[in-house]
């Protein structure tokens, strides 16, 4: 069942608050839902941590061996969507469909897996309607003038996820508070229609579901109403899952999910991030000017449970990390194709050397270790991995040496070893791309050149400018003239990496390539400013 080397798979369960063995219902199956996006505006990365959290998670129950069902729904009827809709003069469906679309553009982008299922609230009245009837049925529910509220009176357990007693619970976030509650926590789960909004026919007059009931009706239609995970950001705790847990269990006595897991938020200056809030930044606004495998290299560097801080500093770091990981690997697959002759010819088999043995055994292991203690990618991605590309790149420094035929093969072979099991690990945490190599490097110097504000032209330009100014020192006899030109030259070199951009000099050849500028440079853009 288990990947090779894995260990006992154990996960943070935030209804018990420790970590526990993953012990699904069902043996060599999984059941999973996330709770998705409202789709009335573009997603913020707030919402990428979200579910690159979960999609690393699918991944990595999928490399584990098991067989998974993934759910994640669009919340597609809101209260925000019916706003935005009349504010921009626009179908709410419509509307909320058009934004599901560039939600799920945004997710193929991070390179998240699609789920299995992908609900919409719109499609799920049938389901959500005789949910609620059920609830009404064992009297946990009653109506006011077309409402339907959940009575929090009736579930003795309300508030075991949180740790909220009842008495200090409020109304829920999205819900003013009504004097026709019975208690102020009450909830709803079906509002009446007013007028001009859009509504369905339900027993209790028209209208359309409050915010939790979908969740609960959706998982239940898709994996019934015990199954083994339910996920979603911190702030979903309290008070839509609490709800979700109150009224599924009112609705089913026998309903039960073993593990519920939640992200921790994305901050800026050490506040949450978020709409209401507008300190956000769009996925689309940070993937303009940064690789989507940089944005997704940044949010594993932090483990999935603690706050991660954006910065420009940081997401530099993660998009220099992404080109040195895959400038390694071209050199890498470089250097086997020009071995690949000698290596197929040779009649005797080669072993890799005992460097690339130890280095792979502790990449594995580490990387089995890691992820089975509720998935620590931090150390993964800063430790055993650098390791690995730092012992591919030593190797390719000795094939430029003289080494006889056993250690030039042997080496070779550890190339070949190496690369795939790198690409192995990069697979599960997502950073593998579907393009090549080069692809993947043309894109990263193209936003490395965005940022900068300047063209590919441009740097050649000032490449040839600093050529001519080092020849110039070369043949001035005087020294003050020698340092003019060479000065000249160190400042184009220093202008162009405090912007990002790395001048090498490669025998009589000058390449570039990205680089964590010296002084992050903030884009010109007044809309992504952390100020």
């Amino acid at each position: 069942m288990a990947g090779a080397g894995a260990g006992e798979f154990k996960i943070y369960n935030s209804m018990t608050k420790q970590k526990e063995k993953f012990e699904p219902i069902v043996p060599g199956k999984v059941s999973m839902y996330v709770c998705g996006v409202t789709s009335y505006d573009l997603s913020h990365i707030g919402h990428a941590r979200a579910y690159v959290a979960f999609d690393l998670l699918f991944r990595y129950l999928k490399h584990l061996g098991y067989e998974v069902k993934y759910v994640r729904n669009f919340t597609d009827v809101d209260d925000k969507i019916i706003r935005r809709a009349n504010e921009v003069g626009e179908d709410p469906l419509a509307l909320s469909g058009r934004f599901c679309e560039e939600f799920l553009n945004d997710m193929s982008d991070l390179q998240c897996m699609p789920p299995n299922e992908q609900p919409r609230v719109s499609d799920h009245m049938d389901q959500i309607k005789d949910m609620i009837q059920k609830i009404i049925n064992n009297d946990c529910a009653y109506t006011v003038d077309g409402d339907v509220y959940f009575s929090v009176d009736s579930f003795p357990n309300y508030g075991r996820l949180s740790g909220r007693k009842l008495e200090d619970n409020r109304a829920g976030e999205r819900i003013a508070v009504d004097s026709r509650k019975r208690n102020p926590a009450d909830f709803a789960l079906w509002k009446a229609a007013k007028p001009g909004e859009i509504s369905w026919e339900s027993p209790w007059g028209a209208g359309r579901p409050g915010w939790h009931i979908e969740c609960s009706a959706m998982s239940a239609t898709y994996l019934t109403s015990t199954f083994d995970i339910h996920g979603g950001g911190m702030d979903l705790i309290f008070p839509h899952h609490e709800n979700e847990i109150a009224q599924s269990c009112a609705a089913c006595p026998t309903s039960n999910i073993t593990y519920w897991m939640h992200n921790g938020f994305v901050t800026t200056n050490d506040e949450k991030m978020s709409k209401s809030v507008g300190n956000f930044f769009t996925i689309r606004e940070v993937t303009k000017l940064y690789h989507p495998l940089a944005l997704r290299h940044f949010l594993l560097g932090t483990h999935y449970r603690s706050p991660v801080n954006y910065s420009f500093v940081q997401i530099d770091n993660s998009s220099y990390a992404i080109f040195h990981i895959y400038q390694t690997l071209e050199d890498c697959g470089s250097a086997i194709s020009q071995f690949q002759e000698e290596i197929n010819t040779s009649e005797e088999k080669y072993s890799i050397t005992n460097d690339a043995q130890k280095c792979i055994m502790n990449l594995k292991s580490h990387f089995e270790e890691k992820m089975c203690d509720d998935l620590h990618t931090s150390t993964i991605l800063s430790d055993a991995l650098q390791e690995a590309l730092r012992l591919i790149n030593k190797i390719l420094g000795l094939l430029k040496t003289r080494l006889n035929k056993p250690k030039r093969l042997s080496n070779i072979e550890s190339l070949i070893t190496l690369e795939k099991e790198v690409r192995n690990v990069m697979d599960v945490l997502g950073l593998l791309s579907g393009s090549s190599y080069t692809e993947v490097l043309k894109q990263l110097k193209g936003k490395a050149l965005k940022r900068a504000d300047l063209t590919e032209e441009n740097v050649l330009q000032l490449i040839e400018e600093r050529a001519l100014a080092r020849r110039n020192g070369h043949f001035e006899r005087t020294l003050e003239r020698k340092n003019k030109y060479f000065n000249a030259g160190d400042k184009i070199r220093n202008n162009l990496t405090s912007k990002g951009i790395a001048l090498m000099d490669v025998g009589n050849e000058t390449i570039w390539r990205p680089c964590v500028p010296c002084v992050s440079v903030k884009p010109a853009k007044s809309s992504f400013s952390l100020s």
